[in-house]
């Protein structure tokens, strides 16, 4: 019986996710926009299409990124399955050599030059990790909570991550972090995560408040904060995964009457640091957990001693990583977004002058090309990394929700796509380019307005620059090539 032949290219557009991409065309014109009036010159007519101009550039860059994603459209979604290891191990060696290729372009190690066009492979690693990722977990009998197959996935992950450090580029390897996202998804326990959170909580808190004296104590707000946050966290652990409400009671009622105790005879009789006696409460914890890990056979309350054990550790290493890993730019930073440091006119400088271009827009901004703060270049990198304070300048706050609307439908749209996949290499890979836009969004929004350090990351489809603009439009086609072939039978 003789079959029809099909439009291979027809049924891909039949099947394209039409909404997905009328977003990433609205996302394109938005960050146009952005770039236009980040760049825009009063003193230059018609330098909107000058492709000498920033402006002009990022016109070509749009249209390039839409002929790649259209390329993109027109390839067999099979072959980025087969060829994701391949893919992954090219850009790893790419990574490798980057340092040594790349000129230092503001100490940054981490662009090549083409001659034409200056590139970024750390900006293109992401979707060649995620495929890799998407690759082995879609592996037959891949079980994310067996610890040689987590073990592995986390090492696909960070070994970019530790590539890309080498560049001096740490914004950009922090992102690959997001990929703890999809593992949490995919059946990576939650525990893990939370241990990640509670590991930032105890830094921040720790740092913010380690001068801070407690009454009546020698003991340091932070050091006392965290420790109590350790023993709190310890004990409800405990009781949720034993599933004994008793054993938490009887932990939270341990830890608060010791405490209290100490800080009473510290405070009447003679002045003690409290967090002696909490450390002796932890280790106490620690021990008990183990213990009823040896009699009872519960190898998780194990794990919960080592986490408090843990937490101790966490907060008595923030001196050294201080010192020792972060460097000087970034130590400043850190210690103004905490409040620790008041220093306008050098790393706070990007911060302060984005909150005052985003503040005096106020809620329908000035209009475009109208911002005052951007047109004087007050405010650097307001084309690249620091573009979200022109949206809220010459927009307002009604389009700054507005971009921030278009962002979530994004978000929602991929998780609904995400979630249709019949394969579990399509849904990892889904749900890692849900994970890595959701980053971006997140950590740039919040650096323009002051509430997650300054580490230099840009707007999705917004900051200026090629690279960025291929990596992200890469992504995201991928992703919606292979959800156009999610029906076709795979052997």
């Amino acid at each position: 019986m003789a079959h029809n032949p099909v439009d291979h290219r027809s049924g891909t557009l039949a099947s394209l996710d039409w909404w997905t991409v009328c977003i990433y065309l609205a996302l394109l014109a938005g960050g146009w926009l952005s770039v236009c009036g980040a760049s825009y010159d009063f003193s230059q007519e018609g330098v909107l299409l000058d492709f000498a101009a920033n402006s002009g550039k990022q016109l070509v860059w749009i249209g390039t990124a839409v002929v790649v994603a259209a390329a993109i459209l027109a390839i067999d979604d099979r072959l980025w399955d087969t060829f994701a290891y391949l893919l992954y191990g090219c850009f790893v060696v790419l990574l490798a050599a980057t340092p040594f290729l790349a000129r230092d372009i503001k100490g940054s190690l981490s662009w090549i030059d083409l001659g034409f066009a200056n590139v970024q492979p750390a900006e293109f690693a992401k979707f060649v990790t995620a495929l890799a990722l998407a690759k082995l977990m879609g592996t037959h009998g891949f079980d994310l909570r067996r610890t040689p197959h987590f073990v592995g996935a986390a090492l696909m992950a960070l070994v970019p991550m530790a590539l890309i450090v080498m560049q001096r580029e740490t914004g950009s390897a922090l992102v690959y972090l997001a990929f703890f996202l999809m593992f949490y998804r995919e059946g990576m326990p939650g525990a893990l995560l939370f241990t990640g959170c509670a590991a930032v909580a105890y830094f921040v808190v720790g740092l913010r408040y380690a001068d801070v004296p407690l009454p009546g104590t020698e003991t340091g707000v932070g050091v006392f904060a965290v420790m109590a946050m350790a023993q709190v966290f310890t004990a409800v652990m405990a009781g949720v995964y034993s599933q004994r409400a008793a054993l938490m009671w009887r932990m939270l009622g341990y830890g608060v009457v010791g405490t209290a105790v100490a800080w009473t005879a510290s405070a009447l009789v003679v002045p003690i640091d409290v967090a002696w006696v909490q450390l002796g409460l932890c280790v106490a914890f620690a021990l008990w957990l183990a213990w009823l890990a040896l009699g009872e056979r519960r190898w998780r309350m194990a794990l919960i001693g080592l986490f408090c054990v843990g937490s101790v550790a966490v907060h008595h290493s923030v001196d050294y990583m201080m010192d020792n890993v972060f460097q000087a730019h970034q130590q400043t930073r850190i210690r103004v977004l905490l409040g620790l440091e008041d220093d306008p006119r050098g790393a706070g400088y990007n911060v302060l002058q984005a909150k005052i271009a985003i503040g005096s827009g106020g809620l329908e901004g000035k209009g475009f090309l109208n911002g005052t703060q951007t047109k004087l270049k007050y405010v650097p990198e307001q084309d690249t990394d620091f573009i979200f304070c022109t949206v809220g300048e010459e927009q307002g706050f009604i389009g700054c929700t507005a971009v921030l609307l278009l962002f979530l439908a994004l978000v929602l749209r991929l998780i609904h796509l995400a979630e249709r996949q019949p394969y579990t290499f399509g849904r990892v890979y889904g749900y890692s380019v849900l994970s890595i836009f959701l980053f971006h969004v997140f950590i740039n929004v919040g650096m323009v307005l002051g509430l997650t350090p300054v580490i230099g990351i840009p707007l999705p489809f917004f900051s200026y620059g090629g690279s960025s603009l291929w990596g992200f439009t890469i992504l995201l086609f991928i992703f919606l090539r292979i959800d156009a072939g999610r029906n076709r039978f795979r052997r």
